[in-house]
């Protein structure tokens, strides 16, 4: 099975991924960020915006969980953030043909509060201008995010808390 924690930047994904895995048995994280990493290396020369935007991201996330399911079964906990609805569809899709059960879930929170966040983030400072940009295109996907997947709001939540649901709703 896999838990896809979709959202954008300050929602809780990467806190809320570590706190489920200490709830649910045989889970792992699976930081599907390392593939964009390692294609940004042998890819250089085809820039992108964003290393979603290869083809060979989206078909390696998919191979990836895959194999790693076989090897060791468990949950995979995915903390990525995928706003481009056609994108998520082909990843989706061939998760449905691995016949991987999936069960999306969109951490969301405020613009407001995703803003605070974000510009208190001690951690991810280089990239906080960056981090803001994005709050438009994730507003923009909450129509299809609405429509395909779970929505937590994190605004008052602690990322126990959204952990802790999403167990109680993965292991009924």
């Amino acid at each position: 099975m896999i838990i896809w924690l979709n959202g954008t930047f300050g929602a809780g994904k990467t806190t809320t991924a570590t706190e489920l895995t200490t709830l649910l048995p045989e889970s792992r994280i699976f930081d599907s960020e390392y593939v964009g990493y390692m294609l940004r290396h042998v890819l250089a020369a085809e820039p992108v915006q964003n290393f979603q935007d290869w083809r060979p991201w989206r078909q390696l996330v998919v191979a990836t969980a895959t194999q790693v399911l076989d090897y060791v079964g468990g949950t995979l906990v995915i903390p990525q953030a995928v706003l481009s609805h056609e994108y998520w569809q082909e990843i989706r899709t061939g998760l449905d043909n691995a016949d991987i059960p999936v069960r999306h879930i969109v951490l969301h929170a405020t613009r407001t509060e995703l803003a605070r966040r974000i510009e208190s983030d001690t951690v991810e400072t280089v990239a906080r201008q960056w981090r803001l940009d994005h709050l438009d295109a994730y507003e923009a996907a909450h129509p299809w995010h609405s429509r395909e997947a779970e929505i937590i709001d994190t605004t008052t939540l602690t990322p126990t808390q959204v952990a802790t649901h999403i167990a109680a709703g993965t292991q009924s």
